[in-house]
């Protein structure tokens, strides 16, 4: 796959000039290979390497007082990893590949070095991660404030609005490669109550279901009944010019 994955990503919210390209090439210059279920960053220990996903699924996880697993955030091509490490020591939580994965490493400080020459790539990632953080906060308060269907209906709702913006077209359908229990530790539900609440949104016409592929029939009825709000929309009109 040629050219930088987060430029990709970036394309879809302003035109990038040829110099911030090179910038972005250089963050992805060596292709780091990784199988299904390893761990790439651990929770409470250091590491210096931030990495861009350049194929393949992960989720980024806490492990709770009880020993249970809460599943933050599902990551997939063109997504960083790592940021918390830019404020912490030691990362507060583990992203763990879904599938396989192919990841490109890069040091804080050839981060640095890109924020230090290109201001308005600067300014666009922290525009980008301040909009993962709201959805986050959405997301939570949809694990402690509705029912079950709800919180099924706002992840598919996310993700299939993330996949969106990566130029997935509006009725094909998207091969989401998680097990039930993972989709349950990202919503607080146990497998059992996730295959319930999937098998009804089959068989409400919201969805349709092959295995782990999904396709929205009823979209608007699926965002109405998760109260989503699509935070992939990002106000651009504010970033400083491009050197």
């Amino acid at each position: 796959m040629g050219g930088s994955c987060l430029a990709e990503r970036l394309s879809h919210y302003l035109r990038l000039s040829e110099a911030e390209r090179q910038s972005l090439d250089g963050l992805e210059e060596q292709d780091r290979p990784c199988r299904r279920g390893a761990i790439i960053i651990s929770e409470n220990e250091r590491s210096r390497e931030l990495y861009i996903v350049r194929s393949g699924w992960l989720h980024t996880s806490v492990v709770l007082g009880n020993g249970s697993r809460q599943i933050m955030r599902f990551q997939f091509q063109g997504d960083i990893l790592g940021l918390p490490l830019l404020a912490f020591a030691d990362s507060p939580e583990t992203v763990t590949a879904v599938t396989d994965a192919v990841l490109c490493p890069f040091s804080r400080e050839r981060l640095a070095a890109l924020i230090a020459d290109h201001p308005r790539l600067a300014a666009m990632l922290l525009g980008l991660s301040v909009a993962d953080r709201v959805a986050l906060a959405d997301r939570l308060a949809s694990i402690g404030r509705t029912p079950a269907r709800a919180r099924v209906s706002s992840l598919f709702c996310e993700i299939f609005a993330r996949m969106r913006r990566l130029g997935t077209p509006r009725d094909e359908a998207i091969h989401l490669p998680f097990t039930q229990e993972e989709i349950g530790d990202a919503t607080g539900l146990t497998a059992v109550h996730v295959n319930r609440m999937m098998r009804g949104l089959a068989e409400d016409g919201i969805i349709e279901r092959s295995g782990n592929n999904i396709r929205l029939i009823d979209e608007a009825r699926l965002a109405s009944e998760a109260n989503f709000m699509d935070r992939t929309e990002i106000e651009t009109g504010w970033l400083p010019k491009a050197r």
